[in-house]
């Protein structure tokens, strides 16, 4: 069996042994022996299967109709056939959803809804406080635990999808470091090996031309000045090929000095001059970048311009060193293919060194090649690792999550707490008589003289007879409850009344 169709029958069984431990407490609960009746335990048990399919897909819903089914029972959200209901779909719903915006609606929605039924029922605001209590206790605050839950479960596979990625990116990067190595080789053969054919070159044209040797001599000259060519174009098309555009230059210096450099080139044939101002030694990329500008120049003088004079200068101050490579006029017809790219890795390798280079081409037809280079090349700054990035950005993920699954419901509790404090205020004030008001009623005064008579009459009296309060007169027909100070809950006035008229007042300890 493949693993998705395991996924999906453990899905099924994991749903089949919910709905069986949910429907235990209103088998228990709500069958005829508690006051029930089978209609509902039918109903009950219909409830919650549906609940339970409808749980992966919709995870709120179930928490609404178990809710819908509680209110319906009790207007303190307290049952015992649905408690454990409450808690098992607040847990799954924080589990399995992926937002907090449907479950945050449909909490303030419960609570508004137990308001306005305690308002329509006129009940005491005392089970509105209950419902409030439950659906913090039974829905809010298992919500509250699967979406912790579903948190660290993201976190830890997060880890393992980066650590996996990691792995991979390591694998990719040694075979990139590979690739980039050699198209350092490449381009380091581009540049010695071109300049060495090109040298080849020209002298194997100063023998073709040279009147002291015979015939076939200067045949096998011309033939191999032709060849010098021909390795030249093949070796420009390989390592055009392997050449990366942003591959660096290679990092390890030739050896070889600028002054030994056109030394090899006058003897070669080449027309070079080098300036009288020493040639400074350069540290790192600078110096390879120094040494390959002169490099170039004078490759390029011998491809394109044979017979032409080149000098090579070199100036320097406090911070920078200037090299410039002139071409005169060519003397004769080019012998050697261009392959286009020596002057732009030639930017990029000064680049690189901290330095900028320029080309023209001079008023008398020559070229002019100049770069500046820094005496101390900067470091290159590293880059971040994609896996740091990656590590980094989860961790910001996984605080915004936390921060939405826990913050903000608690904000919304300590906001419906602050509002139960004043309903609690709102609810004494309702119910407090002034000692004044309470100095002047007389007995044998009608409740309509009374209200009449007194500035501030309560809307309302105390919800029943205070805890521990002495017994009420014999022969009373009703008897109310008043507050007699602000905050505290006692002493309290009882007023009791006889067919309408007040028979008794007394403050009761």
């Amino acid at each position: 069996m493949r693993e998705p169709a395991r996924a999906q029958v453990r899905e099924r069984l994991f749903d089949l042994g919910l709905w069986a431990l949910l429907c235990v407490p209103v088998l228990l609960r709500s069958d005829p022996n508690d006051g029930g009746s089978w209609t509902e335990v039918a109903i009950g048990v219909t409830l919650l299967g549906g609940c339970v399919a409808v749980g992966r897909r919709w995870p709120p819903v179930p928490i609404a109709v178990v809710v819908a089914v509680s209110l319906a029972s009790s207007l303190e959200l307290f049952t015992a056939s649905y408690s454990l209901a409450l808690m098992a779909f607040g847990y799954l719903a924080g589990r399995r959803e992926e937002r907090t915006r449907a479950a945050l609606w449909l909490f303030g929605a419960v609570a508004a809804a137990g308001l306005l039924l305690t308002t329509v029922t006129h009940t005491s605001l005392g089970q509105w406080f209950t419902l409030l209590l439950t659906l913090a206790l039974a829905v809010v605050a298992p919500w509250l635990v699967g979406r912790y839950v579903r948190q660290y479960d993201r976190l830890v596979r997060s880890g393992w999808e980066l650590a996996d990625r990691m792995e991979r990116e390591q694998a990719v990067v040694a075979d990139r470091e590979r690739l980039r190595e050699r198209s350092r080789i490449a381009g380091d053969m581009h540049d010695s090996l071109g300049h060495d054919l090109a040298l080849i070159a020209v002298r194997a044209g100063a023998l073709e031309v040279d009147p002291g040797l015979g015939a076939a001599q200067q045949q096998a000259a011309g033939e191999l000045r032709r060849a010098a060519a021909d390795a030249t174009a093949r070796l420009r098309d390989i390592i055009g090929v392997l050449r990366e555009d942003d591959a660096g230059a290679p990092t390890t210096p030739s050896g070889e000095t600028v002054e030994e450099l056109v030394a090899r080139a006058r003897a070669s044939g080449l027309d070079v001059a080098l300036g009288a101002t020493p040639v400074p030694t350069l540290p790192g990329m600078s110096g390879l970048a120094l040494h390959r500008v002169v490099q170039e120049g004078l490759t390029n003088a011998a491809k394109h311009a044979p017979g032409a004079s080149v000098s090579v200068a070199v100036t320097q101050d406090a911070a920078d060193v200037t090299v410039r490579v002139v071409t005169g006029p060519g003397a004769a017809e080019a012998t050697l293919p261009s392959g286009g790219t020596g002057l732009v890795g030639l930017g990029e390798r000064v680049r690189l060194a901290g330095g900028r280079l320029a080309h023209r081409v001079a008023g008398d037809g020559g070229f002019v090649l100049e770069a500046v280079l820094p005496r101390n090349a900067p470091a290159p700054l590293p880059a971040a690792p994609t896996s740091a990035r990656e590590l980094d950005r989860a961790r910001r993920e996984v605080r915004k999550g936390l921060a939405r699954a826990i913050w903000i419901p608690l904000a919304l509790l300590v906001a419906l707490g602050l509002l139960m404090a004043g309903v609690a205020v709102w609810t004494q004030a309702q119910s407090y008589l002034e000692p004044d008001d309470y100095a002047r009623l007389r007995i044998g005064q009608s409740l309509t003289e009374i209200a009449e008579n007194t500035a501030e009459w309560p809307d309302r009296p105390l919800d029943g007879r205070p805890t521990r309060a002495p017994a009420e007169p014999r022969g009373m027909d009703e008897c109310r409850y008043y507050r007699s100070t602000m905050l505290a809950a006692i002493p309290v006035y009882r007023l009791c009344f006889v067919d309408g008229h007040l028979a008794d007042k007394a403050e009761v300890p």
